[in-house]
């Protein structure tokens, strides 16, 4: 076994607790993580984990490895950036989180273009419209919207984005369309909510800041799920207008109050402070700021 894999196979089970869950994180099969692992014990003469049918925690010793472990495997990495860079030949695997509607349509799309160009870069993208820590998860990426609120990692932002209302043709026949902001406290809102709290819809109304309490029948935490139901005709949405754009182009969504939007969000990169980025990362970073420095 390579020292270098079992370590990163170690820190990937503790990340996790898990074996199952780290194994999946680095593409193996589980016998082969616990293999990796207690080779790797075998090697140091120490038990680094206690194992019991339902939880895999640290020993002393494990906890002080793991400790010691995560910055030399960094700087491994770092190493493998320096002569990839002097190389002008990228190659190894990024680790990407990214939202849902986002992830699968507009960050495929520029990473389809990216790949080509970099063939020995393998690409692992897991989606979620929840939180993901990116350092206790293992992830080299992550792609959100809205502002950083954790001092641990580093953001680069790679665009704004419109936060836009709309309604689909059939509902304004069949229910009206609202004349002023205001006008939405009556209609039927789908919300997108990522978590309990329900947020006023915020306008600009002759250069004032306006809120609006809104309610309805659907909410949801994707953005795509929600621009999809508008487009049925159930009612009014309020999202990113890269969530309704298909819908538009195809006359499905109709914009209201565009001369009011109030709100923009901006896309950001964020990976983790203390971890050195590899060629291979930056490169990626700098191809999604390309591409998405006019919009989508």
């Amino acid at each position: 076994m390579d020292t270098i894999v079992g370590m990163r196979t170690f820190v990937a089970v503790a990340r996790q607790r898990s074996f199952t869950a780290g194994a999946k994180q680095l593409e193996i099969s589980t016998k082969l993580a616990s293999k990796y692992v207690r080779q790797l014990e075998e090697k140091l003469g120490a038990q680094l984990f206690h194992r019991t049918t339902r939880s895999v925690t640290l020993t002393e010793t494990g906890e002080a490895y793991f400790t010691r472990c995560v910055p030399l495997l960094e700087q491994f990495d770092e190493l493998e950036g320096v002569v990839q860079t002097r190389q002008s030949t990228l190659a190894g695997s990024i680790r990407i989180t990214a939202p849902t509607g986002f992830g699968s349509t507009h960050l495929v799309d520029a990473v389809s273009h990216f790949q080509p160009l970099h063939p020995d870069v393998t690409i692992q993208l897991q989606l979620a419209d929840h939180y993901v820590p990116v350092v206790e998860e293992g992830f080299d990426l992550a792609i959100r919207f809205g502002p950083l609120n954790d001092s641990s990692l580093v953001a680069r932002k790679l665009m704004d984005m419109r936060m836009v209302v709309a309604a689909s043709p059939d509902y304004i026949s069949r229910v009206g369309e609202p004349q002023r902001p205001a006008d939405l406290s009556r209609h039927n809102c789908l919300q997108m909510r990522i978590n309990a709290d329900q947020s006023p819809w915020p306008f600009c109304v002759e250069g004032e800041p306006v809120s609006v309490r809104v309610s309805g029948s659907f909410h949801a935490n994707s953005p795509k799920a929600i621009a999809q139901m508008g487009a049925t005709g159930l009612g009014i949405v309020f999202c990113p207008y890269y969530a309704i754009k298909p819908y538009v182009e195809t006359g499905k969504l109709r914009i209201l109050f565009e001369e009011q939007e109030a709100t923009v969000i901006s896309l950001y990169a964020v990976y983790p402070q203390s971890r050195h980025l590899s060629a291979r990362v930056r490169a990626l970073i700098d191809h999604l700021v390309e591409t998405f420095k006019s919009g989508v």
